[in-house]
């Protein structure tokens, strides 16, 4: 019973990828991207959490916390980038 409840977890996190994909091809504005982006690394965060549970592993922690942070990177810069144009601003005295 479990392992059926795993698998149709793991199908139903690689549809909403699959769904998040697609609004990052079709977004009609780069907030809906950059929001997108974000749902994929929760998303993929769940996802390498249950193949962990269903591998009886805990080889995958790891892997969790670099997604993790990497996402959380990721969505900081493109919404810095959407807000001021650049990522990381620079004085220059001349």
């Amino acid at each position: 019973m479990i392992e059926m409840m795993l698998t149709i977890s793991l199908i139903l996190f690689a549809i909403t990828i699959a769904i998040a994909v697609l609004r990052i091809i079709l977004g009609p504005s780069m907030p809906d991207r950059v929001i997108a982006l974000d749902v994929i690394g929760v998303n993929l965060i769940a996802l390498i959490a249950v193949v962990s549970v269903v591998m009886k592993t805990k080889a995958f922690l790891e892997v969790i916390l670099i997604v993790g942070i990497l996402s959380f990177i990721g969505t900081i810069a493109f919404s810095k980038s959407i807000e001021r144009g650049v990522i990381v601003e620079r004085k220059r005295d001349r």
